[in-house]
Parts: structure tokens; C-alpha cells; sequence
């Protein structure tokens, strides 16, 4: 036995659909537009990570990490630090202190345009597990 609102959706279903193209403007600039401006995204936020180095770990040896345990990296005291933004490699640098807190002091900065295009899109991201 077919319900009510059944038999109401097999009859929307039933009627004919009339479709048209999408009529649309030409756009242009306005007067004194100037075009789009970089402005308007500038204050957005994005994360930044500074990496130190990476190592694996088993669960077991992580189930034993305490207070005072030391976890030893795959980069040497000195190397050079990556930082990445949104999880695409921007620059390298080196660890410096600012005012007791620790900083990094740009010395690489990875290629401009890659680097715009990795911000934009997932694809374009460095697979930082692979990376060594």
C-alpha cells in the first residue's frame, strides 16, 4: 500500500523540467578598483610548525617514554630547522633564543612559486614522512 506523500513525489516526479542556460555579465573592474588586492587576505591565519626532526617510535617504546626520557631525531645538533605553513615546507633556518623563548632565523626560503601553490591546494603538499 503506497503512502500519501508517495504518491505526491511520484507526481513532482512525473511533471516536466524546463531547463535554460545560465545567463551571466561580463565582468569588469570598477572605477578605481584597481584589480584584486593581496589586502584583503593578509590578515587571515594560518599555522606554522617549526620541525626539529623526526624519528619512529614502537607503541612499546612510547608506552615507556617518562619524565626525563630522551628522544633521539634524525637531524644533528646544528642542522638546519624546516618550518612549514598549512603542512607545505616554506623555509629553513636555524634555532635562535629570543627573550627566553626559541625562534628560528630564516636562512632558505624554498622556491616562491612552488611554495604559493602548495599553500593553495592538498596536491601540491610535501609528504613529510617520505622526505629523507
Amino acid at each position: 500500500m503506497a503512502a500519501k506523500g508517495d504518491e505526491v513525489d511520484k507526481e513532482q516526479n512525473e511533471q516536466p523540467v524546463e531547463a535554460k542556460a545560465a545567463g551571466f555579465s561580463e565582468l569588469t573592474d570598477e572605477e578605481g578598483g584597481g584589480g584584486l588586492s593581496l589586502d584583503l587576505v593578509l590578515d587571515i591565519s594560518m599555522p606554522v610548525t617549526a620541525e626539529l626532526g623526526r624519528t619512529t617510535m614502537t607503541i612499546q617504546e612510547l608506552l615507556q617514554l617518562g619524565t626525563g626520557s630522551v628522544v633521539e631525531l634524525d637531524r644533528s645538533a646544528g642542522e638546519a630547522v624546516d618550518l612549514y605553513v598549512r603542512d607545505v615546507r616554506f623555509a629553513r633556518g636555524e634555532v635562535v633564543v629570543v627573550d627566553n623563548n626559541f625562534g628560528l632565523r630564516i636562512t632558505e626560503v624554498i622556491n616562491p612559486s612552488g611554495r604559493i601553490r602548495g599553500l593553495g591546494g592538498a596536491e601540491q603538499k610535501v609528504d613529510k614522512t617520505n622526505e629523507r
